[in-house]
């Protein structure tokens, strides 16, 4: 198991990631000190398949009794934070709580956000459930919900005190979901690690079948990425743009379909191949770069097409984009594999050709 430390604002944390990882969740929450009391928040479909293993490891008799939401993108609201906090009221939750979110990105975000938010701030720990989660989401303390207007419009830098990534909770995951959370690890190649593309690249089937030696590989490598990144900028001032490469497009698609057609690292997944031909088109990456980075997301299969989406549709979605500055998009660019340029300025019309072009590329890459 390994030990990746995170710098933050509010104080050093450990991502503790490895198998058998979740073990150790009691002795692990244990060194956070004293608290009033453990508090177990996840989804339904999650605690199915993973409450009994974490009742047993969680402090405390809370974990018993979990505080369940749906962790639907389409619940992501401020309603589904103020039914969080309402049960922890009822349940006796104080200042000294330790919150534990059991779960995907939207448990690791909704649950942070009510954690950063009751009683002004109470400790939270991420237990990870979901190959997105584990790599990215559950790393680095941004929590938030949705606006119908945009993707995480609303939330907080929030660090957690300590997050448990097992790989063996991937078991259960359903294979649309293992396979949309790729997208993110491929993104983490493209823009700081070469080789872990090199690996993605030689080893694709064997991560797609879930080879626990893979998933040792491209996991830590991942989280260890996140985890320099949001220590050298926590609040997204300037490196932590990088995280964004894929998600200026990828945010837009999800809120112009109402989070109905694309998992999250599938709209991932289309906006790292705009991103990709948008810097060719620039000038800013070589075509044999691009038509390896091509390759490899659609190496991953086949994403859900985009249907009749028109570039029109998401111009005001991409302005009020949280990254954007005075209504003007704000992109991330790859230089190289493992190099990226962001803050990057591009007329629309590019943006609206190279979005048309989308399907017509992604079809050749497969074929």
């Amino acid at each position: 198991m390994r030990t990746i430390r995170v710098a933050s604002s509010a104080g050093p944390y450990n991502v503790y990631c490895g198998r058998g990882a979740l073990a150790r969740a009691s002795s692990l929450i244990a060194r956070l000190g004293d608290s009033t009391g453990t508090f177990v928040l996840s989804s339904p479909r999650v605690w199915r398949y993973w409450g009994k293993a974490v009742s047993a490891k969680v402090p405390g008799d809370a974990a018993r009794r979990p505080i369940l939401f749906d962790d639907r993108e389409s619940a992501k609201r401020l309603s589904t934070v103020e039914g969080i906090a309402r049960q922890l009221v009822r349940a006796g939750a104080d200042r000294r709580a330790v919150l534990v979110t059991v779960g995907g990105g939207v448990v690791g975000d909704v649950a942070g956000f009510a954690a950063a938010t009751y009683f002004r701030g109470v400790r939270v720990v991420h237990i990870p459930t979901t190959l997105v989660a584990q790599v990215d989401s559950a790393i680095g303390g941004k929590t938030g919900v949705d606006l119908p207007e945009g993707k995480n419009l609303i939330g907080a830098f929030y660090p957690p005190k300590l997050v448990i990534a097992d790989p063996e909770t991937l078991r259960t995951l359903p294979h649309r979901e293992y396979r949309a959370g790729l997208y993110e690890i491929i993104k983490y190649g493209v823009i700081a690690d070469a080789k872990l593309f090199a690996f993605l690249e030689r080893r694709m089937d064997a991560v797609l079948r879930r080879d626990p030696a893979a998933l040792a590989y491209i996991i830590p490598r991942s989280a260890a990425i996140k985890a320099r990144v949001v220590s050298a900028d926590e609040r997204e001032g300037g490196l932590r743009q990088i995280l964004n490469f894929g998600h200026t497009l990828g945010h837009a698609l999800e809120t112009a379909t109402g989070y109905r057609l694309f998992l999250h690292g599938e709209a991932i997944g289309w906006g790292i191949i705009a991103a990709t031909l948008l810097a060719v088109a620039t000038g800013r990456l070589r075509e044999s770069d691009a038509g390896r980075i091509i390759r490899l997301v659609a190496s991953v299969g086949p994403l859900p097409p985009l249907g009749k989406i028109r570039a029109a549709q998401l111009r005001p979605i991409l302005a009020s984009d949280k990254k954007s500055r005075g209504g003007r998009v704000r992109w991330v660019l790859p230089r190289r594999i493992g190099k990226t340029q962001w803050g990057v300025e591009l007329p629309w019309p590019l943006v609206a050709r190279t979005f048309a072009a989308l399907p017509a590329i992604a079809a050749k890459a497969v074929a």
